[in-house]
């Protein structure tokens, strides 16, 4: 293994990208920033994958974009190699799940901001310390930070640099649960266990709709598909004779 890249493990339903670059507490590196997107193409239309945990190497989730790539991700403003890879991680078609522990921040806070949810170790600490450093925070991601916070939270993230604890991150709706460190592994195989046994289609319908990327027309194929699919017939019938749904639709790899 490299001293910094990204690495897949695919067990059962679930795809896990892990954050490896433990010199520098899993920054991420130009090459990791640009290998991200092209995982998820692979990963995305893989119809046995059902979703997808991001998480750090170790004892860190990742402590942000390695400083020694600084110049090139400046110059780019919101068209970098970083922006990249947060939208197309916020775009993936199934459910996505950060599973933090130790230090978030910075480009590990905009990657975990960009998954579906954030569940965290007790002891992890998040900041997002642009003003610390003198930079821009880029515009998408600033306005997804905004969206999930809220407006003053956000504000305060990004004033202060502040680095902030899993009670407060809990409180904002910056993480959506915090374990004990040593169930946290437990947890997020407990969760995506059950996303996986739900039908793909409602989850992606969902998604869409919530994250805004739904015209009134890509809505109505939605429902649609809920009736040319079986979906809804299966849901109904398993109810019915109390047994696990058996929920065949999967994501189209030309859609």
């Amino acid at each position: 293994m490299s001293d910094a890249e990204l690495t897949v493990e695919v067990a059962g339903p679930v795809a896990t990208v892990v954050m490896h670059n433990p010199a520098r507490r899993n920054a991420m590196t130009a090459a990791m920033w640009r290998q991200l997107p092209e995982l998820l193409d692979r990963l995305e239309p893989d119809p046995a994958v059902r979703a997808l945990v991001l998480t750090g190497a170790g004892d860190t989730f990742c402590a942000g974009a390695d400083l020694g790539d600084l110049a090139e991700l400046l110059d780019a403003g919101d068209t970098s190699i970083a922006v990249a890879a947060e939208e197309r991680l916020a775009r993936f078609a199934k459910p996505t799940v950060a599973a933090i522990r130790g230090a978030c921040v910075g480009g590990g806070a905009q990657l975990a901001v960009a998954c579906d949810l954030r569940i965290a170790a007790d002891g992890a600490r998040f900041g997002v310390p642009p003003a610390r450093l003198g930079l821009v925070y880029p515009a998408p991601t600033t306005r997804r930070l905004a969206r999930l916070v809220g407006p003053s939270a956000a504000k305060h993230l990004l004033f202060t640099a502040e680095l902030i604890d899993t009670e407060r991150a809990l409180r904002i709706g910056l993480v959506d649960e915090v374990l004990p460190a040593d169930r946290l592994a437990a947890r997020v195989d407990e969760l995506t266990a059950t996303i996986a046994q739900q039908s793909s289609l409602s989850i992606a319908a969902a998604k869409e709709i919530i994250d805004e990327r739904a015209e009134p027309a890509r809505i109505a194929w939605w429902h649609r598909k809920v009736t040319t699919t079986g979906e809804a017939r299966e849901g109904v019938a398993a109810m019915t004779e109390r047994r696990t749904p058996r929920f065949a639709w999967r994501p189209p790899t030309d859609d």
